[in-house]
């Protein structure tokens, strides 16, 4: 039997569910913190080994999709996601949680890479534009849910480290039976000349040209700190949210996480028509505000400073990630557009892992506060800088240079 209804739809509705598993357990950090008596770098580490998962599953896995067809990959990905989130349910120690958010980040990957050449696929021609904007939007809805369902359930369901993936492993597997019913188009389906081979599963890095490698590190300053700052809120704001405002608990911080994916999504359409040079210059700057906002809030612990440094960092992120996507695509030659694509991300998944492992390692030894101040001196000292330079720099002012 053939599921009725639209396979974009479909589609869409796959790829939330799957990608809302990866940051579900954000706002339970501190609940898994006090149950196993965990130090704030292990906290760090659980956080940085599921990106790494996450980064393996786009060096080795991010050209399955155009060989073995979209649905196999986005089937495989929800299989991947649904045993990791088992795993991270029934999880009795950190090594246990460890293995299972190491899967979910692989599933994440596959899962982005696979659904962003469906939904293109499903879509008509001449619609790139809205495709790209719809699958953004669709990621960081299913992104953003994670933490939110996440919060909720952790502030109001009994036993939270176990019920509150529950809803994830019943969507999932809702979303794996759709795929496997579904009727898509022949257009979809893969070339059978293109076989797998291990060659396939190679990493494909690349880097520019030597005219556009200064224009290029300056790109990839922006997903480095957009990551960095996002993955300080995913991963240790549980830990210090108590003194920024004055509510407690997994909702506050899964709402706070929520609201900057959502956010983000948000400005990124509405900053869609901005200049790059000046959308790349007012996203550094509105997270090195929004940083400073964060070291002032955790003496004077104002509920109105936590919102706006929210807000900025949601600014921040998007508008970073919209003038870097733009960048990549002006700089990138056909012939080396996935590797400089797959080079700009690594760069980003880099920099939300090197930072949180410092930050953890610093709240052991000095406290959280040292290490968020720590964390916050370093992103406001290089996004000014790198601020500074992507403005001035040619290459970002006029597409033809």
């Amino acid at each position: 039997m053939k599921l009725k209804g639209s396979p974009f739809v479909w589609v869409s509705f796959a790829m939330i569910v799957g990608v809302m598993g990866t940051a579900l357990i954000s706002p339970l950090y501190a609940l898994y913190k006090e149950a196993w008596h965990l130090q704030a770098s292990d906290i760090s580490l659980i956080y940085v080994l599921y990106m790494g998962g996450a980064l393996c599953g786009l060096l080795f896995l991010g050209r399955m999709p155009d060989r073995a067809g979209f649905r196999r990959v986005m089937q495989c990905g929800l299989v991947l996601a649904l045993i990791g989130t088992f795993i991270s349910m029934v999880a009795w120690n950190m090594g246990s949680l460890i293995v299972g958010r190491m899967i979910v980040g692989a599933a994440s990957s596959m899962l982005t890479t696979s659904a962003t050449l469906g939904l293109s696929q499903l879509s008509r021609a001449g619609q790139m534009q809205r495709v790209a904007m719809v699958t953004g939007f669709l990621m960081a809805l299913g992104f953003g849910l994670g933490p939110l369902v996440g919060g909720i359930m952790g502030q109001w369901v009994a036993y939270p480290l176990v019920t509150t993936y529950i809803p994830t492993l019943l969507l999932g597997s809702l979303g794996l039976f759709a795929l496997t019913r579904l009727e898509l188009p022949e257009s979809t389906l893969p070339d059978n000349a293109q076989r797998l081979h291990w060659r396939d599963a190679l990493p494909k890095l690349t880097w520019p040209e030597t005219k556009d490698s200064i224009a290029f590190v300056l790109t990839s300053a922006l997903p480095f700190m957009a990551f960095g700052v996002f993955g300080l809120y995913a991963s240790m704001s549980p830990l210090f949210l108590d003194k920024l405002v004055p509510w407690h608990g997994p909702f506050v911080s899964g709402t706070a996480i929520a609201v900057i994916l959502l956010a983000s999504a948000c400005v990124q359409i509405m900053a869609g028509r901005l200049p790059t040079h000046w959308c790349g210059f007012g996203g550094l700057l509105g997270l090195a505000l929004s940083n400073a906002l964060l070291m002032v809030n955790l003496w004077a612990g104002s509920a109105i400073l936590f919102a706006l440094g929210v807000t900025l960092t949601a600014m921040g992120h998007g508008m970073s990630m919209l003038a870097g996507m733009g960048m990549v695509n002006r700089i990138a030659k056909p012939n080396n557009r996935s590797g400089l694509l797959s080079t700009y991300l690594v760069i980003g998944y880099i920099g939300s892992m090197l930072p949180m492992m410092a930050i953890g390692w610093i709240a052991d030894h000095w406290g959280m506060n040292v290490a968020v101040c720590t964390f916050c001196i370093f992103v406001i000292a290089l996004a000014l800088t790198v601020a500074f330079f992507f403005q001035r720099h040619p290459r970002m002012r006029a597409a033809g240079l």
